[in-house]
């Protein structure tokens, strides 16, 4: 074992999770030291996240708490004292900034005295529901030190290092609010899927009546494995048959498994049939609704709660052409110039951040919208956001709508609360071409009622992302070291261990607009937002700018609150 320690601790205060709702302030957890292939790190700081609550009320229940099923040999999975799925008690926390302090003799691409940005999901390690990730079922960072292991933490298909190294000039608080400004990117710069996909399962149904066009165009450049058909006139299918891959019959959609197409296209305009084809649809799948000038004439109910974690797509044209519709997709989820945006419940940690972030995104001619029931919360919002929109060109307005309704219209609308009704009336409420951000994780099982009618003929399209890769952490550390985005503007609190779970027990209740910020080394030190933070440390306090956590901050408070 190599170290830079004299020796590591045998003890450490840990925050763990028992059991459902049961949290624990451990200070006597254990110290693990490595093994040939490990990796001990000492955490600097971690952030709190709404995410972390749904472990915390789910537990076992939770997808990415339990067991690994590929990906990783179980051999090497009994070595990792760390690996903790199903009931076993974990330590949470997955918003990180650490240093290397001790690695095994076989450890290959880490080194002692890194200092390091965790990112915590691990797409390549699947469980049964979803994929391991750090603060799951590996342990987390609501410790002083976590032990890690070098076969878990390199991606597999690239060899990068979930462990992304960072300078020594930027606040350790910055660094940690790296990973959920990052999950805000990912909604952005996540490519969408702009056509058939190549080699998929396909399925054209068709409505008596209807005229099926422009499949061959849709097919010509990427063509799906075969192609499943539910039609109801001769004519139709001999349509199908003309596109060069093999089509086969099928009498009825009912007579389908689900979630078993990448590509549905449905021609017609019949609500029954689309809320059937809704749970046909693969992960990741693609709907295409070709109406051909017919309307549904009513709502029509389908799982905007998989637009999220399913990352399923919904397009369409009001024309005949099946081609049409493919060519209004999005390459991302970025914000356009000119674009008018509404962030809805812009007051909590993660609206702060999308507002912010678009504000310093440097596209020409934006105006911003956040809206919050909370007058408090879009106040704190407004004295960060102003200052920030007026060197930056960006009109910016925050309005609570129970008291000042709002009746406009928006290119771009961001979704903060994991309300389906929300994406309903993000649809009256778009203009032609409007991206609807889905970013709040509403719960992948709800669907609801939507305009289909509006959502067509407004060429609008929905997304929705979960989490962030590799490539967004170092898009958004890229942004704070030019000094484009400053993360510390999310800060409202910091704690040290004893008041970690008082901070989660704040972040449930949403009494702070902003993030906390846990120093785990200050065992004693309870919750402090910023606003009190002169009552309690007067030399930190002199320290912030115009009220915002900073690096002189944080190494004050380290100095004084030992």
């Amino acid at each position: 074992m190599n170290t830079n320690l004299a020796e590591l601790p045998k003890t450490q205060y840990a925050v763990q999770l028992v059991g459902p709702s049961e949290l624990t302030l451990n200070k006597v957890k254990e110290v693990f030291k490595p093994g040939p292939h490990q990796i001990v790190a000492k955490i600097e700081a971690v952030g709190l996240c709404f995410s972390d609550l749904k472990l915390l009320k789910q537990f076992t229940e939770h997808a990415r708490k339990s067991e690994i099923v590929s990906g990783i040999s179980p051999d090497v999975l009994k070595e990792i004292p760390s690996y903790v799925p199903g009931d076993k008690p974990v330590v949470p926390g997955h918003e990180a900034v650490c240093t290397i302090v001790a690695v095994g003799d076989e450890v290959r691409h880490h080194k002692l005295g890194e200092r390091c940005l965790v990112q915590t999901d691990y797409r390549e390690l699947k469980t049964a529901g979803s994929n391991a990730a750090f603060g799951y079922n590996f342990e987390g960072a609501l410790q002083e030190y976590v032990l890690m292991d070098e076969r878990v933490v390199m991606d597999p298909k690239t060899s990068e290092r979930f462990l992304i190294p960072v300078g020594e000039g930027l606040s350790a608080s910055a660094v940690c609010l790296v990973e959920p400004w990052a999950c805000v990117e990912n909604s952005y710069v996540n490519p969408e899927r702009q056509c058939v996909k190549s080699g998929g399962r396909m399925l054209v149904v068709a409505e008596a009546g209807h005229r099926v066009e422009g499949l061959k165009d849709a097919v010509a450049t990427n063509k799906p494995a075969a192609i499943t058909a539910v039609v109801a006139d001769a004519s139709q299918f001999k349509e199908l048959e003309t596109i060069g891959v093999k089509v086969a019959k099928v009498g009825s959609v009912e007579l389908l498994a689900n979630e078993s197409f990448d590509d549905i296209i449905y021609f017609g305009a019949v609500k029954a049939t689309v809320e059937i084809l809704n749970d046909k649809l693969a992960p990741r799948g693609l709907m295409n609704l070709v109406t051909g000038g017919k309307k549904f004439g009513e709502p029509v109910i389908i799982g905007v709660g998989r637009v999220h974690y399913g990352m399923t797509r919904w397009i369409g044209t009001t024309s005949e052409n099946a081609a049409e519709s493919y060519k209004h997709i999005p390459a991302t989820g970025e914000i356009r110039e000119g674009e008018k945006i509404v962030v809805i419940g812009a007051g909590g940690p993660m609206g702060q951040m999308h507002v912010i972030r678009d504000i310093c995104a440097g596209v020409k001619n934006v105006s911003l919208t956040g809206t919050d029931f909370d007058d408090a919360r879009l106040a704190s919002l407004m004295n960060k956001a102003e200052p920030l929109a007026k060197s930056n060109g960006v009109q910016v307005r925050m309005i609570n709508p129970q008291k000042t309704p709002m009746n406009e219209k928006f290119s771009y609308i961001a979704l903060m609360a994991p309300v389906g009704a929300l994406v309903a009336n993000a649809i009256t409420d778009s203009v032609d071409r409007c991206l609807i951000n889905i970013f709040a994780g509403i719960p992948a099982p709800v669907k609801q009622a939507l305009d289909l009618d509006t959502y067509i003929a407004n060429r609008c399209y929905m997304f929705g992302t979960s989490g962030s890769v590799i490539r967004d952490m170092k898009i958004v550390l890229s942004k704070i070291e030019k000094g484009q985005l400053d993360t510390n503007v999310s800060v409202d609190a910091i704690c040290g261990m004893a008041g970690a779970v008082e901070g989660l027990a704040a972040v449930e209740n949403r009494t702070l607009a902003g993030k906390i910020i846990v120093y785990p080394m200050l065992h004693e030190l309870g919750l402090v937002p910023l606003a009190k933070l002169a009552e309690k440390f007067p030399t930190v306090a002199a320290k912030l700018d115009q009220g915002g956590w900073t690096k002189a901050a944080e190494e004050e408070l380290l100095k004084v609150a030992e």
